[in-house]
């Protein structure tokens, strides 16, 4: 049971601060560290610490962080065998300031713009081989509704975070399986509608992120459900709306009911925020159930 991500592959540099400095303002920085990151392989980061075989898909440039970051992909267990290398063009970079329990990211795309349908048709019978596939908008958003599409033919189950928001065509979001936008992204994607309407006009589709007040969906039933956040005593949240897509994905691809793979992907994500970076905090699948008392 293959999970299967395409996406974004990045070196985040990370500059800690007191605080997210105000528009047109200097601030000293703490600690500046360069993290492997990029939603894409943060998302297979998390799903393989959770013990899914799971293949990362993108591009990176002919430079050391490219190589870096393939060799981290590897060693975490995600299979890389099909990662592009792109000569002449730079690996992605997210610069992230950390601060008061939060963050700002700046994202340069670099190789991350070179996953096009050429990409993607040379990774076709690869691809076939996912129970699931899972989806960021870190890579072109054309690249995004041709894979949509490729999965619909193939009977391939789709996950969707729409992080950075972009919209996006209703006959893409009618193709996908699960869409996992946070309030902002949603209203990026709707309109300002209200949440519950939304939740409601797509039940186990839409699930909708609320930071610290946790995750809702709306069931097949009509219930509306909140799943509240766990509480952590966080150190950075860089990486755990990631972690919980992971999370989820994994739960979703292993025949879990929705209630309880957002149940786990909550406790999952908060346990990342405890620790630092995107991906050094994810938690195992062992941890995670030792939280939950399972």
């Amino acid at each position: 049971m293959k999970i299967s991500v395409v996406g974004s592959i990045n070196m985040d540099m990370t500059v800690t601060a007191e605080r997210i400095p105000l528009k047109g303002e200097t601030l000293h920085g703490d600690t500046l560290n360069y993290i492997p990151g990029g939603k894409g392989a943060n998302q297979a980061v998390a799903m393989a610490r959770l013990g899914a075989e799971v293949e990362m898909y993108g591009c990176v440039g002919d430079d050391a962080n490219g190589k870096q970051l393939v060799e981290k992909l590897a060693k975490e267990g995600v299979i890389t065998e099909h990662i592009g290398v792109v000569e002449g063009v730079p690996t992605g970079v997210a610069m992230i300031t950390v601060g008061e329990n939060d963050n700002t990211i700046i994202v340069v795309a670099g190789a991350n713009g070179c996953v096009d349908r050429a990409y993607v048709d040379s990774i076709a019978d690869s691809l076939k081989e996912s129970s699931l596939v899972v989806l960021q908008h870190e890579i072109p958003i054309d690249t995004v509704e041709y894979i949509v599409d490729f999965c619909d033919k193939n009977n391939i189950d789709v996950v969707l975070n729409p992080a950075p928001a972009a919209p996006l065509a209703l006959s893409t979001i009618e193709k996908i399986t699960y869409l996992t936008p946070n309030e902002h992204e949603a209203k990026i994607l709707f309109g300002d509608v209200a949440t519950e309407d939304l939740l409601k006009k797509y039940p186990e589709k839409l699930i909708i992120t609320l930071g610290s007040k946790g995750v809702t969906t709306c069931l097949k039933s009509g219930e509306v459900l909140l799943v509240p956040a766990r509480k952590a005593n966080v150190v950075d949240t860089t990486g755990a709306g990631d972690t919980l897509n992971g999370a989820f994905s994994v739960k979703m691809a292993e025949g879990a009911d929705i209630k309880s793979a957002l149940e786990f992907a909550n406790v999952t994500a908060s346990l990342s925020t405890e620790k630092f970076g995107a991906q050094g905090g994810m938690p195992t699948r062992e941890e995670v159930l030792k939280e939950m008392g399972a």
